[in-house]
């Protein structure tokens, strides 16, 4: 229960964060699609731990291992299993956390919840599990590029107060991969990590925002009522760690516009496709994609764990101090980036599936 999400392309996610390996179960996936391997590991490799001097130095090669589904570099149609065995644990950093909650963390509400936890890393909570989702989503964006020629890019937008200027019709890859810190402003990019560095050496973490274009989506994706497109980008994403906030489009921007100033006018068009001249509404309208860039943008708040002594409790409830151990990011913003990927692939490759199923008759 919780650990499964979409409908025809799904996924199972399994494993905590110093337990023997993480993984997914990925059903749905169609036969026959031709899988880049090594572009599913390098999906893997700018999650991973301990890539720069500005992430955990947790070391781990998070090397996949495809138990299923697949054959000679195709799908068979069939579930695709994938795992990757934790390597470097060190259950004796969390021994203090046995017996203390940490503030902002899932400590004590796994607790309260389930009446254990796996407190070594966080278990389930721990970011380690997004291992699964990335190495599906890795999965449905080569399905997405090869069948549309879909494109997701997502990028670091703001540390703590330090913003970035990018333009949203010439961001790519390259750009966003040009430094550690996955920010393609790069005059600000260096500011990002002098930041993230001072943070971190005083013992502290900060957080930022995301944000994610999708150029060329299928048009036509989403559900009414309740399975309208945005609605389900918005669980995707806010399922990952320390997400606290969701924005699509003009966000929370275009609620000081009037209706004549927000409304994304219609153009004509040859072909055969809705054309806007703006796009406030990024990319859906009525809960339906409509074939413009979807635009979303992501908040993540600062790393729970930090090593600064705060006040907490025990598990008696008892007041207590904690200064936590253990390896973690001071800021968790340019691992999150090919997780906000992830999941966007993952729930655009479930509605495309799902789109074909209703609509392919006509």
């Amino acid at each position: 229960m919780g650990s499964s999400f979409g409908t025809l392309f799904r996924i199972s996610t399994f494993g905590e964060s110093h337990g023997g390996g993480v993984g997914v179960v990925l059903e749905g996936c169609p036969p026959r699609l031709e899988l880049d391997l090594a572009a599913l590991q390098a999906e893997l490799d700018r999650r991973k731990p301990g890539q720069s001097r500005i992430t955990t130095p947790r070391k781990e090669a998070d090397q996949v291992e495809i138990l299923s589904g697949v054959m000679d570099g195709l799908t068979l149609g069939t579930p695709i299993a994938m795992v990757v065995r934790n390597k470097d644990q060190r259950p004796q950093d969390y021994q203090e956390m046995e017996v203390a909650f940490r503030p902002s963390h899932a400590d004590a509400t796994y607790q309260a919840k389930y009446g254990i936890q796996a407190r070594s890393g966080g278990g389930r909570a721990s970011a380690r599990e997004t291992i699964g989702r990335v190495a599906a989503g890795a999965v449905a964006r080569q399905l997405l590029n090869k069948t549309h020629g879909t494109e997701v890019v997502a990028w670091v937008r703001r540390i703590h107060d330090l913003e970035a200027t990018v333009d949203l019709n010439a961001v790519n890859r390259e750009g966003v991969e040009a430094n550690i810190v996955r920010c393609p402003d790069a005059a600000m990019a260096d500011r990002m990590i002098k930041r993230i560095e001072e943070i971190g050496r005083d013992g502290d973490s900060c957080g930022g925002l995301i944000e994610c274009v999708v150029r060329k989506p299928p048009v036509g994706l989403g559900m009414p009522v309740f399975d309208k497109l945005e609605a389900d980008l918005a669980k995707a994403v806010m399922s990952l760690p320390a997400t606290k906030g969701f924005e699509i489009g003009s966000g929370f921007a275009g609620t000081r516009l009037k209706g004549s100033e927000h409304n994304d006018a219609f153009l004509p068009s040859d072909e055969g496709r809705l054309r806007t001249a703006t796009n406030n509404s990024g990319g859906i309208q009525g809960g339906i994609s409509n074939g413009e860039p979807i635009v979303i943008r992501v908040a993540f708040k600062p790393t729970a764990t930090i090593r600064k002594e705060q006040q907490t409790i025990n598990d008696r409830g008892q007041a207590t101090t904690l200064a936590a151990k253990g390896r973690h990011d001071p800021c968790v913003l340019p691992r999150a980036v090919p997780m906000v990927e992830a999941m966007v692939n993952l729930v655009l490759a479930d509605h495309l599936l799902r789109q074909q199923g209703q609509c392919s008759l006509w």
